[in-house]
C-alpha cells in the first residue's frame, strides 16, 4: 500500500513540498494553523510567488476540474494524525527578536499538537532549518508524548529550496540528506524519495547532529563566497581595479567556481541571514564560538554594502543631502523570480534613501504587494517607464530579467538625468552608454 504523507506547515516550503509529493503520487494531507491560507490553497492558489508552483498545485488538489484530487488540506490535528504514514514538518524558524538565536517556537508547537494523534507507527520528519541538537530533543519528546511511544520516531532532512527554482529543486534535487536512527526510518525515507533517487540524486544517511549542520554549513559557505567577492568589490573600489574582472579571472579555478561570485548590494532574504547569525549562537552555546568567528565578518561585509550603495548614490549625486532628489529604485525582493521581500537589500536601500530625505519610487515585477506592508511610505510605480519618470538617478537593484530586457534609450527619455547605478553587476555597461547613459557599478570604479 503507498504511503500517505502529511505536510505540516503550508508555507513556501511546506506548500512546494506537498505539491510535490503528489506529483510524486503520494496521498496528501497539507495543515496549517490559518484557515486563510488553507482556504487559498484549496482554490490552487499560492500565498506567495514561486514559478511553476500554482501550476504543480492545480495539477493535484482535490475539487479542481482536471485534477488528480491527490492533495488535500486540513486545519485539524487528529484528521492529520489518522491519516499520514510519513509526517513532514515544514515550519519557519524566524530569528528571535533581538536575538540571533533561531525561534523554535513553531516546530516545538507543531510536534505538540502533532503528537497526542500519533495512535501508530509513524515518522515524523523535520525539514526546517533548526540549532544542532533539537532533533535529539523533539525525538525525545515524541517517544515520550505520542500514545504509539517509541512507534512514534523521528527523522531529519534538511530543505536546500531556491527561490525561483522551488519546484525544480523539490522534484530533483541535487541531494537528499536524511538523519534517522533506524533501519525502518530509512527504508520509509527511501520509498518517499524513490523517484529522486531512480534519476541519480545522490541519498545521504547520517545521524541527527549531521543532518540538521548540513543546511546551515552549506548556507554559512554560500554567504562566505558572496561576502568574499563583495570584500573583494571594496578593495577595487580603492585600487582601481574592476571586481567583474577579477571575479571572471579566479572563477576560472575549479576549486572556486563562478557562481555566487557576481558583487553587488549583499544577500537578504529569510535564510541565509537569519541562518548564519542562529549557526553563530548554536555554536556560541556549545561552547565551538570560536569555529564560527569568521561568520561576524561575513555578516558584517554584507551588511556594509547597503550603506554604501547608498553613499555611492549621493556621491553620484553631487554629495550632501538627499532632499529634493528623485530616486528611481529597479527592484524590491531579495532575489529575481521571488515576491519576498524579507531582509530585503534593495528595499533596504530605498529605505534608508528616503529616510534621508530622497523622494523614491519603487518598481519590481512581483514584490509591490509585500514591499508596501514592509514600507508603506515609499513612492511605488506600477512599471520601470513609470518609476524612472522625472528620476536624478536610477539603482538597479534585483537583476530581474525584465530589467536586463529594459530599452535604455526609451527609459532615458522618461528620466531627468541618464545616470545608472547598477547594484547587482548584471546589466550592460556598453548598451547602456550607447543610449546616453552614465553607467556606475559596485567595485568597478573604472570599467
Amino acid at each position: 500500500m503507498s504511503l500517505k504523507i502529511t505536510v505540516i506547515g503550508t508555507g513556501y516550503l511546506g506548500a512546494t513540498h506537498a505539491a510535490a509529493m503528489a506529483e510524486l503520487g503520494f496521498e496528501v494531507l497539507g495543515l496549517d494553523v490559518v484557515p486563510e491560507k488553507i482556504a487559498m490553497l484549496e482554490r490552487g492558489e499560492t500565498p506567495m510567488y514561486e514559478p511553476g508552483l500554482e501550476e504543480l498545485l492545480r495539477r493535484h488538489v482535490a475539487g479542481i476540474e482536471g485534477a488528480t484530487g491527490r492533495l488535500r488540506f486540513t486545519t485539524d490535528w487528529a484528521e492529520v494524525g489518522a491519516f499520514g504514514d510519513v509526517h513532514f514538518v515544514c515550519v519557519n524558524t524566524p530569528q528571535k527578536h533581538g536575538e540571533y538565536a533561531c525561534d523554535m517556537s513553531y516546530v516545538d508547537a507543531a510536534v505538540a499538537s502533532l503528537a497526542p494523534h500519533l495512535h501508530g507507527p509513524a515518522l515524523v520528519v523535520g525539514k526546517s532549518t533548526v540549532p544542532v541538537g533539537s532533533a535529539d530533543r523533539l525525538a525525545a519528546y515524541l517517544a515520550e508524548h505520542a500514545p504509539a511511544g517509541a512507534d512514534a520516531e523521528l527523522a531529519w532532512n534538511p530543505e536546500f529550496l531556491r527561490e525561483g527554482f522551488a519546484v525544480q529543486d523539490t522534484l530533483h534535487p541535487d541531494r537528499i540528506v536524511v538523519g534517522v536512527r533506524s533501519e525502518r526510518a530509512e527504508k520509509l525515507l527511501r520509498e518517499v524519495y524513490a523517484t529522486p533517487t531512480e534519476e541519480g540524486t545522490p541519498f545521504v544517511v547520517t545521524d541527527f547532529p549531521t543532518a540538521e549542520l548540513v543546511k546551515t554549513a552549506a548556507n554559512s559557505f554560500l554567504a562566505t563566497k558572496i561576502s568574499f567577492i563583495n570584500a573583494m568589490a571594496e578593495v577595487c573600489e580603492a585600487a582601481g581595479g574592476d571586481v567583474a574582472k577579477l571575479a571572471e579571472a579566479i572563477g576560472y579555478d575549479d576549486r572556486i567556481g563562478r557562481k555566487f561570485l557576481r558583487a553587488g548590494i549583499g544577500f537578504g532574504g529569510g535564510c541565509l541571514p537569519k541562518d548564519i547569525r542562529a549557526f553563530m549562537a548554536r555554536a556560541g552555546e556549545l561552547g565551538a564560538d570560536q569555529a564560527l568567528t569568521f561568520l561576524r565578518e561575513i555578516d558584517s561585509i554584507n551588511m556594509r554594502r547597503r550603506g554604501q550603495m547608498v553613499e555611492m548614490t549621493r556621491e553620484a549625486l553631487g554629495g550632501g543631502s538627499f532632499l529634493g532628489k528623485r530616486v528611481a529604485v529597479l527592484g524590491a525582493t531579495f532575489k529575481p523570480d521571488s515576491d519576498d521581500v524579507r531582509d530585503s537589500p534593495a528595499l533596504n536601500v530605498a529605505g534608508q534613501i528616503h529616510l534621508q530625505g530622497g523622494q523614491v519610487t519603487v518598481y519590481d515585477p512581483k514584490g509591490m504587494d509585500n514591499a508596501r506592508k514592509v514600507f508603506p511610505t515609499l513612492g511605488y510605480a506600477d512599471s520601470a517607464q513609470a518609476a524612472v519618470r522625472g528620476a536624478d538617478v536610477v539603482l538597479h537593484l534585483t537583476e530581474w530579467q525584465e530589467f536586463r530586457e529594459l530599452d535604455p534609450a526609451a527609459l532615458g527619455e522618461a528620466a531627468a538625468a541618464r545616470l545608472l547605478l547598477d547594484g547587482r553587476n548584471a546589466l550592460d555597461p556598453e548598451l547602456w552608454r550607447r543610449a546616453g547613459w552614465t553607467y556606475r557599478a559596485m567595485g568597478r570604479p573604472t570599467a
